[in-house]
């Protein structure tokens, strides 16, 4: 009976006008995703207290270029942020088909919902992507201006000399690649970025460059399975702080309680994922 409604089913769409089954292609794309990761890595330093994180976002596209997405994740209870256990990034920008390669302009406003003022910032950014073959590079150049969330409110470790609204700016350099592996699921992937901020925690523990200067990296590999929307990933992440800038932002810079207390947010880790496109 079932197979009999199917047939009819078919033979009635079959005789409808190709008119009418032709709908005109949307101007406007919606994409999202949902993840959780096994420790929650921005820029190579730790997040969420080398602890799991759940995160997800949703982007809203327009075929002339115009984009703006929403993308939160939960936090560390280290301290930061004034306070805040979730961070909430809002995006906007333009990006335009250079013929080959693609540029991309924007802005991320950080923002850190219950914890204290002063934490929120923007960033704008330029990226610059092409192909080569199975092989896809971006190179990426991100300014945040000076701003309060991102000051040295303290001129040392002991703060001696206290400066309220002291601003800062960043800067933050960095390049992609990843490359599918022919007739597999795999894509190999690596990252390498470069920082210039302030070299402390800033006012609420939101600089982007807590030691000043430093590099991060991130070599790894993702493995989508077939016919679902699941994407398995690993990840070797690792940055070159030095243990004695470490010591200048302590505790704030290690774990604060758990398994992990005391540990160091920005040695090597190998993180975990598990995410789903839409």
């Amino acid at each position: 009976m079932k197979y009999q409604i199917a047939c009819a089913a078919l033979a009635l769409m079959s005789s409808v006008p190709a008119f009418a089954q032709e709908e005109p292609a949307s101007p406007v794309t919606v994409t999202g995703s949902v993840a959780m990761v096994s420790d929650y890595r921005f820029r190579g330093v730790s997040m969420s207290d080398k602890g799991m994180a759940v995160q997800g976002g949703i982007s809203v596209s327009h075929e002339s270029g115009a984009y703006a997405g929403i993308w939160g994740s939960n936090l560390s209870g280290w301290g930061t942020f004034g306070g805040a256990n979730m961070e909430l990034d809002l995006n906007a920008g333009y990006a335009v088909d250079l013929g080959g390669a693609k540029l991309d302009v924007g802005l991320i406003w950080y923002m850190y919902p219950s914890g204290f003022d002063e934490t929120d910032f923007a960033e704008p950014y330029v990226k610059l992507s092409s192909a080569l073959g199975p092989v896809n590079a971006l190179v990426g150049v991100a300014y945040a201006p000076k701003q309060e969330a991102l000051g040295k409110t303290c001129s040392d470790a002991a703060c001696t000399v206290f400066r309220p609204g002291k601003k800062n700016d960043n800067l933050y350099l960095w390049t992609d690649v990843n490359s599918a592996i022919p007739n597999t699921p795999v894509t190999v992937k690596a990252h390498l970025g470069w920082s210039k901020g302030n070299s402390g925690l800033g006012p609420n523990g939101t600089s982007l460059a807590p030691t000043g200067k430093y590099l991060d990296w991130l070599v790894g590999a993702d493995v989508a399975i077939p016919g679902t929307p699941l994407t398995l990933g690993v990840a070797y992440v690792d940055t070159d702080i030095a243990r004695v800038e470490e010591n200048y932002i302590r505790p704030n810079f290690s774990v604060a309680d758990g398994d992990n207390a005391g540990k160091s947010i920005a040695r090597s880790q190998v993180v975990f994922s598990i995410s789903a496109a839409f």
